[in-house]
């Protein structure tokens, strides 16, 4: 099915009565799907939706379950503030995929409002804080021991990503929350949607790529699991995560004008 006609650069932020208005509005209009809720879903998404959905979902799993199972089978206790580390960012990343994917093939007034706040309860509601809260936990763990931070790559792509995100999430919140208010508001804040979004699937990527610079080749991933295990884990779950995510991108959306 092709796009609607809401465009994604003119992103509406409704409340439920709004949303519950329109989607009656829309019931008078057209007749209801034989199948229900999930009938719209699916009329939002092209085909082969499903399946990337499927890829990105199985591909973060496989990592986050690696990366818990490595984790916890090494003797957590007697590493201090470090299992924090790995744990909370592999969960971010869950976090993270879903609240993209959640809010991907969304196009109706209804279901991308419900689908926002999915995005928003993922994203800022557990995601940030758990990638700051590992963050957080493995530089003060350099701190007690008076070890040199950033000295990998794994650590200056890690704190480079943190930061963005920070400001990701705050430049999204600015435009939609309050009709965008703190950006001008009204048209003006809603078309700067388009560049948070942009920004988050560069930025989604980098975080991949930082979990990989981990898993792969950190001295402690290497010396606690087996080299098939980081091969799924942290080469191919990262490419399949991103491919599904990828697959699902809709470039009209960010079309700059």
């Amino acid at each position: 099915m092709g796009e609607t006609t809401y465009p994604e650069e003119q992103y509406e932020l409704l409340s439920d009565s709004e949303a519950e208005h329109n989607h009656e509005r829309d019931d008078e209009l057209e007749p209801l799907p034989s199948m229900g809720s999930d009938s719209i879903a699916k009329a939002e998404g092209r085909r082969g939706d499903d399946l990337a959905k499927r890829m990105a979902m199985i591909g973060i799993s496989i990592l986050t379950i690696c990366t818990w199972g490595i984790t916890l089978n090494n003797n957590p206790t007697s590493l201090g503030l470090f299992p924090f580390h790995p744990l909370l960012q592999s969960l971010a990343l869950v976090c993270f995929t879903y609240g993209i994917l959640t809010l991907q093939p969304t196009s109706q007034p209804a279901t991308k409002a419900a689908g926002l706040k999915r995005h928003q309860l993922a994203m800022l509601g557990v995601g940030l804080p758990c990638i700051i809260l590992g963050t957080s936990a493995i530089i003060l763990r350099k701190w007690y021991r008076a070890a040199d931070h950033f000295t990998t790559w794994h650590g200056t792509f890690g704190i480079a990503a943190v930061l963005w995100m920070v400001v990701q999430a705050l430049f999204g919140g600015a435009s939609v929350w309050y009709g965008g208010a703190i950006l001008g508001g009204g048209a003006k804040a809603k078309a700067l949607w388009k560049y948070h979004r942009i920004s988050g699937y560069v930025l989604f990527p980098l975080l991949l790529v930082t979990a990989h610079l981990g898993g792969a080749w950190s001295h402690w991933a290497a010396s606690e699991s087996s080299y098939a295990v980081r091969l799924i884990a942290y080469y191919i779950a990262p490419v399949v995560t991103l491919v599904g995510i990828y697959l699902r991108l809709r470039p009209s959306k960010m079309a700059i004008r």
